[in-house]
């Protein structure tokens, strides 16, 4: 299911913790990074690794926005929904990409390139609005930023 090389990073990671359900945040990002997304085999494989159960790295995986069940695109870009973004224009510019991208909230392009979604609190309310593409914050968005980062991206 796992590659060598992962495996040897799943090892690594329990090492480091002295209960094993405390490595699950990176053993998703493991199964995540090999799939591409957290398939139903990775959650009741890391259950069984990790002495938890499958609904509760279920719940882990669906609490947090920066793991996916379904297949996402090579650049995931995340808009902050939640009030200081809002207020300073994040709705229009989440409506700006997806008419940019060709794709709807939630979706990925036909290319398989973006993935678009709305995400609750990204940290940078002094700095609204905040979009966050894989694991790289940008804030003080406007859509000519946005539009040259997608640009820089295809």
């Amino acid at each position: 299911m796992y590659t060598e090389s992962n495996e040897k990073k799943l090892d690594e990671i329990i090492s480091h913790y002295p209960v094993k359900r405390s490595a699950i945040l990176p053993a998703l990002y493991i199964a995540q990074d090999e799939h591409g997304h957290v398939t139903d085999d990775d959650i009741r494989y890391l259950a069984k690794r990790l002495d938890m159960r499958v609904n509760e790295v279920e719940e882990v995986v669906t609490f947090y926005s920066m793991y996916s069940r379904k297949p996402i695109g090579k650049y995931k870009l995340q808009v902050c929904r939640t009030l200081s973004c809002m207020l300073q224009g994040a709705e229009q510019i989440t409506e700006h990409i997806s008419h940019k991208l060709g794709c709807e909230i939630g979706g990925t392009t036909p290319d398989g390139k973006f993935t678009l979604q709305e995400v609750e609190c990204l940290g940078y309310c002094d700095l609204a609005p905040c979009l966050q593409v894989n694991f790289d914050y940008h804030e003080k968005i406007s859509t000519e930023s946005v539009d040259q980062l997608i640009d820089s991206l295809k």
